[in-house]
C-alpha cells in the first residue's frame, strides 16, 4: 500500500463495508478491521445491546476511540460503522490521511436491504420513509470520501475489482 495510508469503507449499514472489506482485504493481502466488530469485542456486547443498555451516547465514544485507534495502523482496510464518518475527528482523519471510499446505494435499494434487521438498531423504530431521510442526510456527509462507488447494479465482485483498479491506480 503506498505510504502506508489505509483504505478506509464508509456507507449506510448494509451497504456491504464488511462483506466487500473483506474480499478487498484478501486480495490485497493486507490486515482487515471491522469497527463494529472490534467494538463488539471491546465491549464484550452486541452493537443492539450497547444502544440498549449504554446509550448512543457511550456507543458513539467507544467508536471513536476506537476508530482513531485503528486509523494509526498502516497497510490495513477498514470499514467504518454507518454513523462514524458523521464524527467530524474520524471524518477528517480519514480525509486527510487515508483512501476513502464510499460504498453508495439508492435511498430504495439500501431501505430494502436493513428495513426488516433486528442488528441495526438505528433502523429498528424507523419506518420506510423515515429510512429513507436518513439515508438522504448521511449521504451529504458520505459524499465527502474521496471515491465513490455506485454499487445498485454491481455483483460483489464487480465492485471489488473496480475497488482494486481504483486503488492500483491511485
Amino acid at each position: 500500500m503506498k505510504s502506508g495510508r489505509n483504505i478506509v469503507f464508509l456507507g449506510m449499514m448494509g451497504s456491504g463495508k464488511s462483506s466487500i472489506g473483506l474480499l478487498v482485504s484478501k486480495k490485497l493481502n493486507i490486515d482487515f478491521f471491522d469497527i463494529d466488530h472490534c467494538i463488539e469485542k471491546e465491549l464484550n456486547s452486541k452493537i443492539s445491546k450497547i444502544f440498549e443498555e449504554k446509550g448512543e451516547k457511550v456507543f458513539r465514544e467507544f467508536e471513536e476511540k476506537i476508530t482513531l485507534e485503528l486509523l494509526k495502523k498502516n497497510h490495513a482496510l477498514i470499514s467504518l460503522g454507518g454513523g462514524a464518518f458523521l464524527n467530524k475527528k474520524i471524518r477528517d482523519e480519514v480525509l486527510a490521511n487515508h483512501i476513502s471510499f464510499w460504498l453508495k446505494w439508492s435511498p430504495e435499494l439500501i431501505t430494502k436491504r436493513i428495513i426488516n434487521s433486528s442488528k441495526r438498531p438505528i433502523v429498528m423504530n424507523l419506518n420506510k420513509n423515515e429510512l429513507v431521510n436518513l439515508t438522504n442526510k448521511r449521504s451529504k456527509v458520505y459524499s465527502k470520501a474521496k471515491y465513490s462507488i455506485n454499487c445498485d447494479n454491481l455483483s460483489k465482485n464487480k465492485i471489488v475489482k473496480k475497488i482494486i483498479d481504483i486503488y492500483e491506480t491511485n
